[in-house]
């Protein structure tokens, strides 16, 4: 309950927290206000806004309804921002538990690896990985995530690094606990903090890399993304500029929103370690 009071402390994290909350709303009513396929035809195309109520965001090019595409674009992104940020954050944190706890020639390679991924910028890393496998929610998901796990897996490494020197790490060793057990068991869970700290970063840059890999024509094509309905309001963008415009706005709504979240619980952290 102390925690849930500092969290909200701040009015940046209550924003976040209602965009968030509409963001989800979006995604779980999708399926019950807009049920069926988001792109089949659903009236006249280039339909204006607010000139048919059963259309009240009009139609795109293709007569498809906006506003259940909007909505069920909201399920992508939630979807695609939430599995690439665990999977990166999970990858991360293994790798970097095992390269600050071992030392030595597994630390050297481990983090070898690291600079190579973190020498390509995540993007084209993504962009290339699903250029060679395919568009799909799973592959566009597995490349965020490639790109991604390097910020987490060196904060955990230095976490790491500091927590090993500790004093109950020590005894583990002495009463014969196995080193990946002491590693896992009793190291990490005291490292994941700064390690979750950096998930607002990596959900935001997911659904930023979901809706850009879209846009060029690389996401899943059986999926509504918003990417994909502001590159398809890209050809009419003089004559039908809302096409391009909700979406947009939907995408740095998201992400302001998960940032302004982010940025509450590290506060909210820093309250809490201050006091302690």
């Amino acid at each position: 309950m102390n925690r849930l009071r500092g969290f909200f402390h701040t009015s940046e994290a209550i924003a976040g927290v209602l965009i968030l909350a509409l963001l989800v709303a979006m995604a779980l009513a999708a399926p019950l206000l807009f049920p069926g396929d988001p792109q089949a035809i659903a009236g006249p195309a280039l339909l204006p806004p607010f000139q048919d109520w059963s259309l009240p965001i009009g139609t795109d090019r293709l007569g498809r309804g906006v506003l259940a595409e909007l909505f069920h674009g909201a399920r992508t992104s939630l979807a695609v921002g939430l599995a690439a940020a665990g999977a990166a954050l999970v990858i991360g944190a293994v790798v970097g538990t095992l390269a600050g706890f071992a030392g030595g020639l597994i630390d050297e390679v481990l983090m070898r690896v690291t600079d190579a991924f973190q020498t390509v910028p995540s993007f084209l890393l993504a962009l290339a990985f699903v250029s060679i496998v395919g568009p799909s929610l799973g592959v566009v998901v597995a490349a965020i995530a490639l790109g991604t796990w390097t910020g987490p897996a060196r904060v955990a490494r230095a976490e790491v690094l500091s927590i090993r020197e500790r004093d109950y790490v020590a005894g583990a060793l002495v009463i014969g606990m196995h080193p990946l057990e002491i590693a896992f068991r009793e190291v990490l869970p005291n490292a994941l903090p700064p390690v979750l700290a950096l998930s607002s970063v990596v959900v935001a840059a997911a659904i930023l890399t979901e809706a850009a890999l879209s846009f060029l024509g690389l996401g899943d094509p059986n999926r509504v993304t918003w990417g994909g309905m502001i590159a398809e309001g890209r050809a009419v963008l003089r004559t039908a500029p809302y096409l391009s415009i909700v979406p947009g706005i939907a995408l740095v709504l998201t992400v302001l929103g998960v940032y302004l979240a982010g940025e509450g619980v590290v506060e909210s952290t820093a309250v809490r370690r201050s006091l302690s």
